[in-house]
């Protein structure tokens, strides 16, 4: 599948409370460093690209997170993948960036 897809990612590591959000922005810096394009919401971060490079990203902060004192986690993935075309983040809130 070489079309970009769109990949929302929200990772809940078990850590305690305090240090979830610690936690978390490794995940994130993971994917900021990877070079996709994405962006950071209050509950998941989306992400474009293909979907290899993408689920590559999705491992990766997984990696980390465990690295960083996760005992587990709960992590939840939608894509929207089109057969024959790129699905854009801009596309989809684009019109909402100026706002």
């Amino acid at each position: 599948m070489s079309n970009k897809i769109n990949l929302a990612l929200q990772i809940i590591p078990s850590v305690p409370s305090e240090q979830v959000y610690p936690v978390v922005d490794e995940a994130i810096a993971v994917i900021r460093d990877s070079g996709v394009k994405y962006r950071v919401c209050p509950f998941e971060t989306v992400m474009e690209g293909t979907y290899e490079e993408l689920m590559e990203v999705v491992r990766k902060t997984q990696e980390v997170c465990f690295k960083a004192g996760a005992s587990q986690l709960l992590v939840y993935i939608k894509m929207q993948i089109r057969k024959d075309g790129d699905v854009t983040i801009e596309e989809k809130t684009g019109k909402y960036d100026s706002m």
